[in-house]
């Protein structure tokens, strides 16, 4: 479901697939979850290939928000589509997780590796 398309020290960048909805949202949330027990603690949503997205997955992005806020960690949302971008502003969420335009601008400055020359994992 997620490809971890990097994973370096606290940081993650988890590729969400085409689809983020009512059959698949728990099982991306549980598997962003496991990144974050395993001790990442900025977690960047590349949605550069999300075409759909429900209430379903939004809902698990919140989800996220919240266990790494609790964690004092970040989640960080990047490449979302233009009609999406404009959803999550209607919604209010761009202030409470404001979207990037790129995962490279979602990386935190101390992380020196760029996300596409990185090692694709498959998350469990």
């Amino acid at each position: 479901m997620v490809t971890v398309r990097m994973h370096n020290a606290d940081t993650a960048v988890a590729q969400l697939p085409t689809r983020v909805d009512y059959d698949n949202a728990s099982v991306i949330g549980a598997q962003c979850q496991d990144l974050v027990r395993q001790g990442c603690s900025t977690l960047v949503l590349d949605a550069s290939q999300v075409e759909h997205l429900d209430s379903s997955g939004v809902s698990m992005i919140i989800t996220l928000w919240r266990l790494l806020d609790d964690r004092t960690g970040t989640l960080r949302i990047a490449a979302l589509s233009a009609h999406y971008h404009h959803v999550w502003r209607i919604l209010g969420l761009d202030s409470l997780l404001p979207v990037c335009r790129t995962v490279r601008a979602a990386l935190p400055a101390s992380v020196g590796m760029v996300a596409e020359g990185a090692t694709d994992q498959r998350s469990p």
